[in-house]
């Protein structure tokens, strides 16, 4: 296992490893399995971010100075070691247990998946609470943020200088006005909630968009409203103004009902399943 792990900090598994170094007895070390479907013919969305949070964790552990034999992650792959999934009673994927050196897993040697998350640091919490083995999370850097920030200030910048002359518009209330709603808007969609505390995708609120869809048809209707009312524009422009507010917020009542029946679908479906049904081909 030594061997394996300074090849790879995850080592793949199929049946015969599988009962050779996790089920067959002695041992005097702890296996974390992932059991998971990674061909693209499974469909599983889930398994591959899974995998990559358990990529990161694994290699912490590898990498870290606190690495002894104590524990191991390996996986097995529903298409590489179906006879492991039909062994072990298992339909769903990703699953993790822990294997203990001694005995057989308890209830509590399973992730909570649905409970949890799959994010790393969930991850080595639960490992730390079995085996008491602290693994401390180090990702890779990440430099979409820093570049994505460069962008923007470049763009300002750039804007700024080619309006040099003429900048009036920092002391227009409507660019102010529209940029407070956006952030508004966003804040009000859960978005800023998703970006904070960094959920897994399968657990992200899928009416984040919605939400924000609905929020800014009632105020961009309410702004209409609003100017229909305080402009001194003609009459029929005033009307035009009006029934676009009131077009507006039919289809925010139609986005809001196709919200609910949406919610309530997903909410069918997760209580009926529990993951990701396998079928051999």
């Amino acid at each position: 296992m030594m061997d394996w792990a300074a090849k790879r900090a995850v080592i793949r598994m199929n049946g015969d490893k599988f009962r050779r170094f996790v089920r067959a007895p002695p041992r005097n070390y702890s296996a974390i399995i992932m059991f998971t479907a990674l061909q693209p013919q499974r469909q599983c969305g889930v398994c591959r971010q899974a995998d990559e949070e358990y990529q990161i964790l694994a290699n912490s552990w590898r990498y870290s100075n606190a690495f002894t034999n104590k524990i191991f992650f390996a996986m097995v792959d529903f298409d590489e070691g179906a006879d492991v999934f039909q062994m072990l009673n298992m339909n769903s994927a990703p699953t993790f247990i822990i294997f203990p050196p001694k005995g057989k897993p308890k209830r509590a040697d399973t992730y909570e998946l649905q409970v949890r998350g799959f994010a790393a640091e969930q991850l080595a919490r639960w490992v730390a609470d079995r085996t008491e083995v602290h693994i401390r999370v180090i990702r890779p850097p990440n430099y979409a943020g820093p570049l994505m920030l460069g962008l923007l200030l470049a763009l300002i910048g750039s804007l700024a200088y080619v309006r040099r002359n003429n900048l009036e518009f920092l002391y227009n209330k409507n660019v102010w006005a529209f940029s407070a709603l956006c952030f508004v808007l966003i804040m009000t969609s859960g978005q800023m909630w998703n970006h904070i505390r960094g959920p897994p995708y399968a657990h992200k609120n899928p009416s984040t968009g919605q939400v924000l869809l609905f929020n800014a048809a009632i105020t961009f209707g309410m702004v209409l409203l609003h100017e229909a009312a305080t402009s001194d524009m003609d009459i029929g422009k005033r009307k035009l103004l009006i029934q676009q507010h009131q077009n507006v917020g039919q289809g925010a009542e139609l986005l809001g009902m196709f919200s609910n029946e949406f919610a309530s679908s997903l909410e069918i479906n997760r209580r009926i399943f529990t993951g990701d049904k396998l079928t051999r081909n």
